[in-house]
């Protein structure tokens, strides 16, 4: 280890605190510490080259120094680093916009700026409730959301949150919800089997909108892959389901993209699988191509008309950041898009996909391996101690963290979910590889479950 790198080391530990990572073991470790990227590849200071195996914390879209969105954001920095979004604009938000609203699902029109996937998630909750406050239903407070699902940090983000691992700490701060099960087919907390089921985790949704919808402003849920939950895959049909309660009871949808969007299910956004159209989408993470703090709350004319009145009325929407809309951000996600176009990103995709449900399926062979699921190139592997039971690895075990720990000797980075294995790569990563990276997280469970 190169004396610089033992001075970044010890910077690191003396003075940063890590998200969602237990002090008191990082602290005793020697940290990785990146300085450069490559396409899919992050180099550290001692010059090792490692696979980005999850996106840099699925952020990352066509890899890393894309040309198009470090130009974009230089030629934006040589004219202006930022001006407010509040009574004013700018360029590049104005033609973001527009192209959001392009890629958008039909009947999507407005575009309101955050930066990051929890606060657009609080923005799309704040304008549900008050959507119905000025429609003239005061009572429509409440929100539906799954178990297992994650929308982010903040307070309002966790209450509609279902991982009590992450938030049952914070409780008492939380406002109450409607929480109707996960589509978790693995583990279906209904104890049926698909497709025999008929998808009856969406039939509970709309019991609760049954009995309860004079009180519910919005049900919000992942669509098609509950990310943070554990890749959790839903069954086809389940979000077009429930669209049709949501229609059928007045209830708005508000579909949180922010892991989904941006090709990572095979298309643009996973609601297009099913061809339906939220009244709220929420965008983030791979927005910039993950380059810098941007998102989005997309929603339908209806919605934003419902915002509309004389100055006095106070219908405004009060809520706002200082870096709403920063042209900076918006110059890389612009960059971003022009990659799609350029590349025809989506159409070379699923190539990618076809490789990578063919090689997974080896994974299906080893004797602690319970599930294997995916959406576009967004898998989850699920490790349990006895594959008749589904009996998890006890958490002491740190089972998914042995695996990451094998795979990083050999060069590649990911990051598990418990006792998932997470594979999410850029989708803009060559087959080859794609390859190394299954084939390296294949080895590493082998060894990680095999030599106890």
């Amino acid at each position: 280890m190169t004396d610089r790198t033992k001075k970044l080391a010890e910077f690191d530990r003396n003075f940063i605190w890590h998200p969602f990572t237990q002090m008191k073991e990082y602290e005793n470790q020697e940290p990785i510490i990146i300085e450069e990227g490559e396409g899919v590849y992050l180099i550290d200071t001692e010059g090792r080259r490692y696979i980005d195996g999850v996106s840099s914390l699925w952020v990352t879209i066509h890899g890393h120094r894309v040309p198009e969105i470090d130009r974009a954001i230089k030629e934006q920095v040589e004219k202006i680093g930022h001006s407010t979004l509040l009574g004013i604009t700018n360029t590049a938000a104005s033609e973001l916009a527009k192209e959001l609203i392009e890629i958008c699902p039909k009947g999507l029109t407005k575009v309101f700026y955050s930066g990051d996937g929890a606060s657009a998630v609080e923005v799309a909750l704040k304008m549900a409730f008050q959507y119905w406050q000025h429609r003239g239903k005061p009572k429509k407070t409440k929100f539906v959301s799954l178990e297992n699902g994650y929308h982010g940090d903040t307070l309002g983000a966790v209450s509609v949150g279902g991982i009590d691992l992450f938030h049952a700490v914070y409780k008492p701060l939380l406002f109450e919800t409607y929480k109707a099960p996960s589509y978790y087919c693995y583990r279906c907390p209904l104890r049926k089997t698909y497709p025999s089921c008929e998808i009856a985790c969406a039939r509970e949704v709309e019991k609760i909108l049954e009995e309860h919808h004079e009180e519910i402003a919005a049900v919000i849920f992942e669509p098609y892959v509950q990310a943070a939950g554990g890749m959790i895959v839903s069954p086809p049909g389940y979000i077009k389901r429930v669209r049709g309660y949501c229609d059928k009871y007045d209830v708005i949808m508000i579909l949180d993209e922010v892991a989904t969007g941006f090709g990572r299910t095979g298309r643009m956004f996973a609601c297009e699988h099913e061809n339906i159209t939220p009244d709220i989408m929420v965008l983030g993470k791979g927005m910039t191509g993950g380059y810098l703090p941007l998102s989005a709350t997309v929603v339908t004319q209806e919605i934003y008309n419902a915002f509309l009145g004389e100055y006095d009325e106070f219908k405004t929407f009060f809520h706002g950041h200082s870096y709403s809309g920063n042209p900076i951000s918006c110059a890389a996600a612009l960059g971003n898009l022009e990659v799609f176009r350029k590349n025809s990103t989506l159409e070379r995709l699923q190539e990618k996909i076809e490789f990578l449900e063919r090689e997974i399926q080896e994974f299906k062979g080893l004797e602690h391996v319970g599930d294997v699921r995916n959406k576009g190139l967004m898998v989850g592997i699920e490790l349990v101690e006895d594959r008749e039971t589904k009996t998890p690895y006890p958490l002491n075990m740190k089972m998914g963290w042995r695996v990451a720990g094998f795979a990083m000797q050999k060069e590649v980075l990911i990051r598990p979910l418990g006792n998932v294995v997470v594979l999410m790569p850029p989708i803009g990563i060559e087959i080859k590889d794609l390859k190394k990276l299954i084939d390296v997280t294949y080895r590493a469970i082998k060894k990680a479950t095999e030599d106890l």
